[in-house]
Protein backbone atom coordinates (compact mmCIF):
# COMPACT_ATOMS: atom_id res chain seq x y z
CA UNK A 1 0.00 0.00 0.00
CA UNK A 2 2.78 2.37 0.91
CA UNK A 3 4.56 1.57 -2.34
CA UNK A 4 1.46 2.48 -4.40
CA UNK A 5 1.08 5.75 -2.53
CA UNK A 6 4.73 6.53 -3.22
CA UNK A 7 4.31 5.85 -6.93
CA UNK A 8 1.18 8.03 -7.09
CA UNK A 9 2.97 10.82 -5.25
CA UNK A 10 5.90 10.58 -7.64
CA UNK A 11 3.56 10.79 -10.64
CA UNK A 12 1.86 13.87 -9.21
CA UNK A 13 5.21 15.52 -8.65
CA UNK A 14 6.28 14.69 -12.22
CA UNK A 15 3.08 16.16 -13.64
CA UNK A 16 3.51 19.34 -11.59
CA UNK A 17 7.13 19.71 -12.63
CA UNK A 18 6.25 19.15 -16.30
CA UNK A 19 3.44 21.68 -16.19
CA UNK A 20 5.70 24.20 -14.46
CA UNK A 21 8.37 23.71 -17.09
CA UNK A 22 5.89 24.13 -19.91
CA UNK A 23 4.52 27.25 -18.27
CA UNK A 24 7.97 28.72 -17.84
CA UNK A 25 9.33 27.72 -21.22
CA UNK A 26 6.28 27.91 -23.50
CA UNK A 27 4.02 30.27 -21.54
CA UNK A 28 4.47 33.22 -23.92
CA UNK A 29 2.59 33.55 -27.19
CA UNK A 30 3.26 34.47 -30.81
CA UNK A 31 0.07 35.52 -32.62
CA UNK A 32 -0.77 36.32 -36.22
CA UNK A 33 -3.57 38.88 -36.30
CA UNK A 34 -3.76 39.48 -40.06
CA UNK A 35 -1.99 37.96 -43.05
CA UNK A 36 -2.56 37.85 -46.82
CA UNK A 37 -3.42 34.70 -48.76
CA UNK A 38 0.13 34.49 -50.11
CA UNK A 39 1.49 33.84 -46.59
CA UNK A 40 0.17 30.65 -45.01
CA UNK A 41 0.28 30.06 -41.26
CA UNK A 42 -0.99 26.62 -40.30
CA UNK A 43 -3.29 26.02 -37.33
CA UNK A 44 -1.46 24.16 -34.59
CA UNK A 45 0.33 24.44 -31.28
CA UNK A 46 3.90 24.08 -32.53
CA UNK A 47 6.27 26.05 -30.27
CA UNK A 48 8.43 28.62 -31.99
CA UNK A 49 11.90 29.35 -30.52
CA UNK A 50 12.14 32.95 -29.42
CA UNK A 51 15.38 33.58 -31.27
CA UNK A 52 13.82 32.42 -34.58
CA UNK A 53 10.97 34.95 -34.63
CA UNK A 54 13.01 37.35 -36.83
CA UNK A 55 13.55 34.46 -39.26
CA UNK A 56 9.79 33.93 -39.48
CA UNK A 57 9.37 37.61 -40.36
CA UNK A 58 12.17 37.40 -42.95
CA UNK A 59 10.84 34.25 -44.61
CA UNK A 60 7.29 35.57 -44.75
CA UNK A 61 8.63 38.62 -46.63
CA UNK A 62 10.54 36.46 -49.10
CA UNK A 63 14.06 36.96 -47.71
CA UNK A 64 16.50 34.13 -47.11
CA UNK A 65 17.94 33.26 -43.71
CA UNK A 66 21.32 31.88 -42.76
CA UNK A 67 19.95 28.81 -40.96
CA UNK A 68 17.04 26.72 -42.20
CA UNK A 69 13.84 27.03 -40.16
CA UNK A 70 12.27 23.63 -39.52
CA UNK A 71 9.07 25.00 -38.02
CA UNK A 72 5.80 23.61 -39.45
CA UNK A 73 3.76 26.68 -38.56
CA UNK A 74 4.88 28.63 -41.65
CA UNK A 75 4.04 26.97 -44.96
CA UNK A 76 5.39 27.73 -48.41
CA UNK A 77 3.05 30.30 -49.92
CA UNK A 78 3.01 32.18 -53.21
CA UNK A 79 6.64 32.95 -54.00
CA UNK A 80 5.73 35.60 -56.60
CA UNK A 81 3.42 37.65 -54.34
CA UNK A 82 5.13 38.64 -51.14
CA UNK A 83 3.52 40.96 -48.55
CA UNK A 84 4.26 44.65 -48.85
CA UNK A 85 4.65 45.12 -45.10
CA UNK A 86 5.32 43.26 -41.88
CA UNK A 87 4.18 44.71 -38.56
CA UNK A 88 5.51 43.12 -35.37
CA UNK A 89 4.34 44.37 -31.98
CA UNK A 90 6.06 43.06 -28.85
CA UNK A 91 4.04 43.36 -25.62
CA UNK A 92 5.96 42.92 -22.37
CA UNK A 93 4.43 42.02 -19.04
CA UNK A 94 1.83 39.45 -20.12
CA UNK A 95 2.13 35.97 -21.58
CA UNK A 96 -1.22 35.99 -23.38
CA UNK A 97 -3.71 38.57 -24.59
CA UNK A 98 -7.44 38.11 -25.16
CA UNK A 99 -7.11 38.54 -28.92
CA UNK A 100 -9.89 37.58 -31.36
CA UNK A 101 -10.08 33.92 -32.29
CA UNK A 102 -9.82 34.53 -36.05
CA UNK A 103 -6.02 34.76 -35.79
CA UNK A 104 -3.47 32.01 -35.25
CA UNK A 105 -1.34 31.71 -32.09
CA UNK A 106 1.70 29.63 -31.21
CA UNK A 107 3.53 29.14 -27.91
CA UNK A 108 7.01 30.61 -27.63
CA UNK A 109 9.83 28.36 -26.50
CA UNK A 110 12.71 30.06 -24.68
CA UNK A 111 11.58 33.67 -24.95
CA UNK A 112 14.87 35.51 -25.40
CA UNK A 113 15.16 39.12 -26.57
CA UNK A 114 15.27 39.55 -30.33
CA UNK A 115 15.44 42.33 -32.87
CA UNK A 116 14.54 42.76 -36.53
CA UNK A 117 17.83 44.45 -37.40
CA UNK A 118 18.69 41.72 -39.92
CA UNK A 119 15.37 42.19 -41.74
CA UNK A 120 15.78 45.98 -41.71
CA UNK A 121 19.31 45.68 -43.10
CA UNK A 122 18.11 43.34 -45.86
CA UNK A 123 15.41 45.82 -46.89
CA UNK A 124 17.85 48.73 -46.79
CA UNK A 125 20.41 46.83 -48.88
CA UNK A 126 18.10 45.38 -51.53
CA UNK A 127 15.76 48.35 -51.90
CA UNK A 128 18.05 51.30 -51.20
CA UNK A 129 17.13 53.00 -54.49
CA UNK A 130 13.38 52.69 -53.88
CA UNK A 131 11.11 53.99 -51.11
CA UNK A 132 10.96 51.48 -48.23
CA UNK A 133 9.51 52.47 -44.87
CA UNK A 134 11.34 50.96 -41.87
CA UNK A 135 10.29 51.99 -38.36
CA UNK A 136 11.57 50.45 -35.12
CA UNK A 137 10.21 52.11 -32.00
CA UNK A 138 10.15 51.52 -28.24
CA UNK A 139 8.25 54.51 -26.76
CA UNK A 140 8.91 53.79 -23.08
CA UNK A 141 12.68 53.62 -23.70
CA UNK A 142 12.71 56.47 -26.25
CA UNK A 143 14.37 54.22 -28.83
CA UNK A 144 13.59 54.98 -32.45
CA UNK A 145 15.14 53.88 -35.75
CA UNK A 146 13.87 55.05 -39.14
CA UNK A 147 15.07 54.18 -42.64
CA UNK A 148 13.92 55.41 -46.04
CA UNK A 149 10.69 57.35 -46.28
CA UNK A 150 9.89 56.75 -42.59
CA UNK A 151 11.76 59.96 -41.73
CA UNK A 152 9.32 62.06 -43.72
CA UNK A 153 6.16 60.02 -43.06
CA UNK A 154 6.60 59.93 -39.28
CA UNK A 155 8.21 63.31 -38.89
CA UNK A 156 5.44 64.41 -36.50
CA UNK A 157 5.36 61.17 -34.51
CA UNK A 158 5.91 61.57 -30.76
CA UNK A 159 8.96 59.58 -29.68
CA UNK A 160 10.10 61.06 -26.35
CA UNK A 161 8.25 60.75 -23.05
CA UNK A 162 7.61 64.49 -22.92
CA UNK A 163 6.17 64.48 -26.44
CA UNK A 164 4.02 61.47 -25.65
CA UNK A 165 2.58 63.13 -22.57
CA UNK A 166 1.81 66.35 -24.44
CA UNK A 167 0.25 64.40 -27.30
CA UNK A 168 -2.21 62.70 -24.94
CA UNK A 169 -3.70 66.01 -23.82
CA UNK A 170 -4.31 67.37 -27.29
CA UNK A 171 -7.81 67.67 -28.68
CA UNK A 172 -7.62 64.76 -31.14
CA UNK A 173 -6.02 62.23 -28.75
CA UNK A 174 -7.44 58.84 -27.84
CA UNK A 175 -8.46 60.06 -24.38
CA UNK A 176 -11.57 61.61 -25.87
CA UNK A 177 -12.84 58.31 -27.28
CA UNK A 178 -11.16 55.53 -25.29
CA UNK A 179 -12.99 54.13 -22.24
CA UNK A 180 -10.48 54.23 -19.38
CA UNK A 181 -12.57 52.21 -16.89
CA UNK A 182 -10.38 51.90 -13.77
CA UNK A 183 -7.36 53.69 -15.29
CA UNK A 184 -6.62 57.28 -14.34
CA UNK A 185 -5.40 60.29 -16.29
CA UNK A 186 -3.51 61.56 -13.25
CA UNK A 187 -1.23 58.55 -12.80
CA UNK A 188 2.12 58.49 -14.58
CA UNK A 189 2.05 54.73 -15.09
CA UNK A 190 -1.41 54.87 -16.65
CA UNK A 191 -0.35 57.75 -18.88
CA UNK A 192 2.67 55.78 -20.11
CA UNK A 193 0.41 52.89 -21.04
CA UNK A 194 -2.09 55.18 -22.78
CA UNK A 195 0.68 57.02 -24.64
CA UNK A 196 1.75 53.75 -26.28
CA UNK A 197 -1.80 53.26 -27.52
CA UNK A 198 -1.64 56.81 -28.86
CA UNK A 199 1.50 55.88 -30.81
CA UNK A 200 -0.35 52.99 -32.48
CA UNK A 201 -3.15 55.34 -33.47
CA UNK A 202 -0.75 57.99 -34.80
CA UNK A 203 1.26 55.53 -36.89
CA UNK A 204 -1.83 54.41 -38.77
CA UNK A 205 -3.08 57.99 -39.04
CA UNK A 206 0.21 59.39 -40.42
CA UNK A 207 0.61 56.51 -42.85
CA UNK A 208 -2.90 57.07 -44.20
CA UNK A 209 -1.69 60.48 -45.49
CA UNK A 210 0.93 58.74 -47.65
CA UNK A 211 -1.05 55.87 -49.11
CA UNK A 212 1.10 55.83 -52.23
CA UNK A 213 3.98 54.40 -50.17
CA UNK A 214 1.81 51.41 -49.29
CA UNK A 215 1.36 50.62 -52.98
CA UNK A 216 4.96 50.66 -54.19
CA UNK A 217 7.09 47.58 -54.79
CA UNK A 218 9.48 47.97 -51.85
CA UNK A 219 8.52 46.13 -48.63
CA UNK A 220 7.99 48.02 -45.38
CA UNK A 221 8.79 46.99 -41.81
CA UNK A 222 7.32 48.13 -38.49
CA UNK A 223 8.70 46.86 -35.19
CA UNK A 224 7.14 48.22 -31.99
CA UNK A 225 7.88 47.34 -28.37
CA UNK A 226 5.26 48.17 -25.73
CA UNK A 227 6.16 48.03 -22.04
CA UNK A 228 3.31 50.08 -20.57
CA UNK A 229 1.27 47.04 -19.57
CA UNK A 230 4.25 45.65 -17.68
CA UNK A 231 4.50 48.89 -15.68
CA UNK A 232 0.77 48.74 -14.90
CA UNK A 233 1.25 45.21 -13.55
CA UNK A 234 4.13 46.34 -11.35
CA UNK A 235 2.18 49.33 -10.06
CA UNK A 236 -1.18 47.72 -9.28
CA UNK A 237 -0.50 43.98 -9.40
CA UNK A 238 -1.54 41.45 -12.00
CA UNK A 239 -4.73 40.57 -10.11
CA UNK A 240 -5.90 44.17 -9.96
CA UNK A 241 -8.80 45.59 -11.93
CA UNK A 242 -6.50 48.14 -13.50
CA UNK A 243 -4.31 45.43 -15.02
CA UNK A 244 -7.33 43.52 -16.36
CA UNK A 245 -8.82 46.65 -17.89
CA UNK A 246 -5.47 47.63 -19.41
CA UNK A 247 -5.04 44.15 -20.91
CA UNK A 248 -8.47 44.28 -22.54
CA UNK A 249 -7.96 47.82 -23.82
CA UNK A 250 -4.59 46.83 -25.28
CA UNK A 251 -6.04 43.75 -26.99
CA UNK A 252 -8.81 45.81 -28.58
CA UNK A 253 -6.36 48.53 -29.65
CA UNK A 254 -3.99 46.00 -31.20
CA UNK A 255 -6.78 44.42 -33.21
CA UNK A 256 -7.94 47.83 -34.41
CA UNK A 257 -4.36 48.77 -35.31
CA UNK A 258 -3.92 45.48 -37.18
CA UNK A 259 -7.10 46.05 -39.19
CA UNK A 260 -6.08 49.61 -40.09
CA UNK A 261 -2.59 48.62 -41.25
CA UNK A 262 -3.99 45.64 -43.15
CA UNK A 263 -6.47 47.87 -44.97
CA UNK A 264 -3.86 50.55 -45.73
CA UNK A 265 -1.80 47.94 -47.57
CA UNK A 266 -4.89 46.62 -49.38
CA UNK A 267 -4.83 43.31 -47.55
CA UNK A 268 -1.17 42.61 -48.33
CA UNK A 269 0.45 42.93 -44.90
CA UNK A 270 1.35 40.59 -42.05
CA UNK A 271 0.55 41.80 -38.53
CA UNK A 272 2.11 39.82 -35.68
CA UNK A 273 2.02 40.18 -31.89
CA UNK A 274 4.50 38.73 -29.42
CA UNK A 275 3.25 38.59 -25.81
CA UNK A 276 6.11 37.98 -23.39
CA UNK A 277 5.84 37.85 -19.63
CA UNK A 278 9.56 38.40 -19.14
CA UNK A 279 12.57 37.72 -21.32
CA UNK A 280 14.91 34.99 -20.14
CA UNK A 281 18.15 36.87 -20.75
CA UNK A 282 19.08 40.45 -21.63
CA UNK A 283 19.74 41.37 -25.23
CA UNK A 284 23.47 41.81 -25.81
CA UNK A 285 24.92 43.15 -29.02
CA UNK A 286 28.14 41.70 -30.37
CA UNK A 287 31.15 44.03 -30.17
CA UNK A 288 34.65 43.69 -31.53
CA UNK A 289 37.39 43.32 -28.95
CA UNK A 290 41.01 44.39 -29.36
CA UNK A 291 42.00 40.88 -28.22
CA UNK A 292 39.95 39.22 -30.94
CA UNK A 293 42.93 38.53 -33.23
CA UNK A 294 44.89 36.69 -30.56
CA UNK A 295 41.82 34.76 -29.43
CA UNK A 296 41.00 33.63 -32.98
CA UNK A 297 44.47 32.10 -33.36
CA UNK A 298 43.96 29.92 -30.31
CA UNK A 299 40.41 28.99 -31.35
CA UNK A 300 41.61 27.89 -34.82
CA UNK A 301 45.02 26.22 -34.30
CA UNK A 302 44.79 24.18 -37.54
CA UNK A 303 44.18 27.25 -39.75
CA UNK A 304 40.89 25.89 -41.09
CA UNK A 305 38.91 27.83 -43.66
CA UNK A 306 35.91 29.82 -42.53
CA UNK A 307 32.45 28.27 -43.09
CA UNK A 308 30.60 29.30 -46.26
CA UNK A 309 27.56 31.49 -45.96
CA UNK A 310 24.19 30.94 -47.62
CA UNK A 311 25.21 32.92 -50.75
CA UNK A 312 27.94 30.45 -51.65
CA UNK A 313 25.75 28.14 -53.75
CA UNK A 314 24.34 31.07 -55.74
CA UNK A 315 27.75 32.53 -56.56
CA UNK A 316 29.16 29.07 -57.34
CA UNK A 317 26.40 28.31 -59.87
CA UNK A 318 26.77 31.70 -61.56
CA UNK A 319 30.54 31.29 -62.00
CA UNK A 320 30.30 27.61 -62.99
CA UNK A 321 27.75 28.01 -65.79
CA UNK A 322 29.38 31.18 -67.04
CA UNK A 323 32.70 29.33 -67.40
CA UNK A 324 31.00 26.40 -69.14
CA UNK A 325 29.24 28.77 -71.56
CA UNK A 326 32.48 30.61 -72.38
CA UNK A 327 34.33 27.32 -72.89
CA UNK A 328 31.66 26.05 -75.29
CA UNK A 329 31.72 29.36 -77.18
CA UNK A 330 35.52 29.18 -77.59
CA UNK A 331 35.30 25.56 -78.84
CA UNK A 332 32.60 26.33 -81.41
CA UNK A 333 34.37 29.44 -82.70
CA UNK A 334 37.70 27.63 -82.93
CA UNK A 335 36.15 24.72 -84.83
CA UNK A 336 34.50 27.00 -87.36
CA UNK A 337 37.71 28.98 -87.90
CA UNK A 338 39.72 25.79 -88.38
CA UNK A 339 37.33 24.43 -91.04
CA UNK A 340 36.80 27.71 -92.84
CA UNK A 341 37.56 27.86 -96.59
CA UNK A 342 39.57 31.06 -97.18
CA UNK A 343 38.46 31.28 -100.79
CA UNK A 344 34.76 31.31 -100.08
CA UNK A 345 34.21 32.16 -96.43
CA UNK A 346 36.63 35.06 -96.01
CA UNK A 347 35.85 38.43 -97.55
CA UNK A 348 39.55 39.34 -97.43
CA UNK A 349 40.59 36.53 -99.77
CA UNK A 350 37.56 37.07 -101.98
CA UNK A 351 38.35 40.77 -102.54
CA UNK A 352 42.06 39.96 -103.09
CA UNK A 353 41.19 37.35 -105.72
CA UNK A 354 39.08 39.79 -107.69
CA UNK A 355 41.81 42.45 -107.60
CA UNK A 356 44.42 39.98 -108.90
CA UNK A 357 42.21 38.92 -111.80
CA UNK A 358 41.53 42.53 -112.77
CA UNK A 359 45.26 43.26 -112.83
Amino acid sequence: MGRCEGVAWALEVAVLVASACLTGVCGDEFSILRSPQSVIFRDGSWPIPGERIPDVAALSMGFSVEEDLSWPGLAVGDLFHRPRATVLVTVKGVDKLALPTKGVSYPIENAVPFSLDSVANAIHTLFSEETPVVLQLAPSEERVYMVGKANSVFEDLSVTLRQLRNRLFQDNSILSSLPLNSLSRNNEVDLLFLSELQVLHDIASLLSRHKHLAKDHSPDLYSLELAGLEEVGKRYGEDSQQFKDASQILADSLQKFADEMFNLYSGNAVVEVVAVKAFNSPLTRKTRSILQSSQSETDNPYNLAYPYNYNYSVIFNIILWMMIGLALAVIVISYNLWNMDPGYDSIIYRMTNQKIRMD
